[in-house]
């Protein structure tokens, strides 16, 4: 039986990872406080926006909230006498407006719930750890033996995705961490044919994958169980963090910048490339490697989160690998994302921007030719290389791999045609909202170069061109007429039969090219 009786058949529509802009347009004064109506924007259409009213005190309070981070965050100070001036007001709108660039624009903080529910209240107003629990609930019904220690409150980065500590009655001291995630906007695959792949997944066994100890699915959700490991992931070995922090506290400004040691980086790169290929020669989609789906077992690593394809959840990169058209496979998603995890692994940092156009120094040069075959300005407008390109490449070519465990992943053959076809769709949307931006961009640059000061100098220059170029038509035209009008000595009608009659000026704008 499922864990949910009538579960609402629902897809979430909405791609929690679409970057929101916010722009303060106006203010209002009211008797006691000031009101700041901010224009919010989904994505790059203007039809897609909306107002939010906030107060300073909403500001304050988020602001508040976010300190988790560790971040030095630039909200304008509180005025208790004052606060009311115009100029004030003026003033603090322009350091409010500065404050909403900085969190819109920081990636892990624009893809917190708390941002979220500040700029659109209207899709993020729902309590997801509440509509997770009942749903917990209800899976415990019918599966007694485990009982929940306690929720991991906000240890991942999604939204609409919640984990609990558990335990199983009968092995009370053994620790297992359930994960519950809604359904995203890439899930294609039919109610049947999902919750058959992801009950699939406890029977995946390979040395660098993370087991799944349990799974089950309905029309609407997914539930699995893992081991609790305490040494946590490889982005908390990176960072140093405790891997049941929140996830703004571990990762959101780290104390100590350091990387790995070159053989770690080398061998973790390795295990992970190879796990990656296996995916690949499988059919099965990924798409969503990052440090923290990387689980670390003494000194191997082991691939998280494969159901997230099948649930149909955005990547973590997608904004950044939505910006190039040649990003638009998985398997290329998975190499360009690798190359995140491996700049990650080598300075302890994820890179300021992508494309990255020089790389500090690192411990090898060949760290730096994987990194300007997956990261540079080169790599992102020309494509990626596959995995077993990676492979091959000096920095990997030599790892050896010590493992006994024979990787086991059986997928039906109608299993197989279902993902082939999901991971078709999944790729078609990631093209359509690349060709999108692509659109925006060339019209974003087109107006900008229109509108630019120099642009405006040739415009000016062509228009009092033109307009002495007509004047001097329209006296050569009033000479010929006065000339012919006396050449015929009387009132009769006559055409003008001179060849350099001139051709009237056209009334068509004319535009400088871009």
């Amino acid at each position: 039986m499922a864990f949910m009786e009538k579960p609402p058949a629902r897809k979430v529509l909405l791609d929690d990872t679409v970057p929101l802009t916010a722009a303060i347009e106006a203010s209002q004064s009211l008797q006691s406080h000031t009101e700041y109506i901010i224009r919010v924007q989904r994505g790059i259409s203007v039809e897609n926006s909306w107002q939010v009213v906030r107060r300073y005190s909403d500001f304050d309070l988020l602001n508040n909230s976010l300190q988790i981070a560790g971040l030095s965050l630039p909200l304008p100070p509180k005025k208790l006498i004052g606060n009311m001036d115009r100029e004030f007001i003026a003033e603090r709108q322009k350091g409010l407006q500065n404050y909403l660039n900085v969190i819109t624009t920081n990636h892990i903080l624009s893809n917190c719930e708390l941002v979220k529910k500040f700029l659109d209240p209207n899709n993020y107003s729902a309590n997801y750890t509440e509509i997770a629990l009942q749903q917990v609930s209800m899976f415990f019904r019918s599966e007694p033996k485990w009982e929940v220690v306690e929720p991991l409150k906000d240890i991942g980065w999604r939204i609409r995705k919640k984990y609990f500590l558990m335990k199983i009655k009968n092995q009370p001291k053994e620790r297992l961490v359930l994960s519950w995630a809604d359904l995203g906007p890439d899930k294609y695959l039919s109610d049947k044919d999902f919750q058959c792949l992801i009950k699939l997944l406890p029977s995946c066994l390979h040395p660098y994958i993370y087991r799944v100890t349990f799974a089950t699915a309905n029309e609407s959700s997914a539930l699995l169980i893992r081991m609790f490991n305490e040494k946590g992931t490889l982005k908390d070995l990176i960072y140093k963090a405790k891997p049941k922090d929140p996830f703004l506290k571990k990762y959101g400004n780290p104390k100590k910048i350091q990387g790995l040691e070159l053989q770690q980086i080398k061998t973790y790169g390795r295990q992970i490339l190879e796990v990656l290929k296996f995916l690949h020669d499988k059919g099965f989609p990924y798409g969503h490697l990052h440090a923290s789906n990387v689980m670390l077992d003494g000194d191997t690593c082991r691939l998280l989160d494969l159901e997230n394809s099948l649930l149909g959840l955005p990547s973590f990169y997608r904004s950044c690998f939505s910006q190039f058209r040649k990003i638009n496979t998985l398997e290329s998603v998975d190499v360009h994302c690798f190359g995140h995890l491996l700049y990650e692994m080598t300075y302890g940092r994820p890179p300021d921007s992508v494309p990255v156009d020089s790389f500090p120094p690192a411990p090898s040069m060949a760290v730096v030719a994987v990194l300007e075959s997956t990261l540079s300005c080169e790599a992102c407008k020309n494509g990626m290389p596959t995995v077993s390109r990676l492979l091959q490449m000096p920095l990997f070519s030599d790892v050896l791999l010590t493992t006994s465990e024979k990787p086991q992943f059986k997928i039906p053959t109608k299993l197989k045609e279902a993902l082939r076809i999901a991971k078709e769709c999944i790729e078609k949307r990631l093209i359509e909202e690349q060709k999108q931006i692509h659109q925006h961009r060339r019209l974003t640059r087109a107006q900008s170069h229109h509108g630019s000061e120099e642009e405006r100098k040739k415009r000016k220059i062509l228009a009092r061109k033109k307009s002495k170029r007509s004047a001097v038509e329209n006296s050569e035209e009033h000479s010929a007429k006065y000339s012919n009008s006396n050449n015929s000595g009387s009132g009769a009608s006559s055409p003008l039969t001179s060849p350099s009659s001139p051709t009237p000026p056209s009334t068509a704008v004319e535009h400088a090219p871009f």
